[in-house]
């Protein structure tokens, strides 16, 4: 696991882009008090998701409109096709956890 920041840090609407000790960029997002984490790389061009703009749970690519589930990691309308993948989060004595395995999408 990868401590990512204090929860409070992190406030709903907000998201952080974490790059040591992952394979690849991930973004944390706080989407009204729910932690999710995805790749932060959007899968249609090269834009960092944390950088999006998030509604509920869901973050639009600020590049070209794609939006992801932060769920899933499904893409929900084009240009992207492909997937993200997504990450588990926890949070452990107020800080928030990266749980460094993925989760594949389906």
């Amino acid at each position: 696991m990868i401590t990512v920041c204090r929860l409070e840090d992190l406030p709903p609407g907000e998201s952080v882009r974490i790059t040591e000790g992952v394979p690849a960029p991930v973004a944390v997002f706080n989407a009204d008090g729910t932690l999710y984490a995805i790749d932060d790389t959007c899968t249609h061009q090269d834009a960092s998701l944390a950088d999006g703009f998030l509604e509920g749970c869901f973050v639009e690519c600020p590049l070209h409109e794609a939006f992801f589930d932060l769920r899933t990691g499904r893409p929900t309308c084009p240009p992207a096709k492909r997937p993200v993948r997504t990450y588990e989060v926890s949070v452990v004595d107020g800080s928030i956890q990266l749980h460094v395995s993925v989760v594949e999408p389906v």
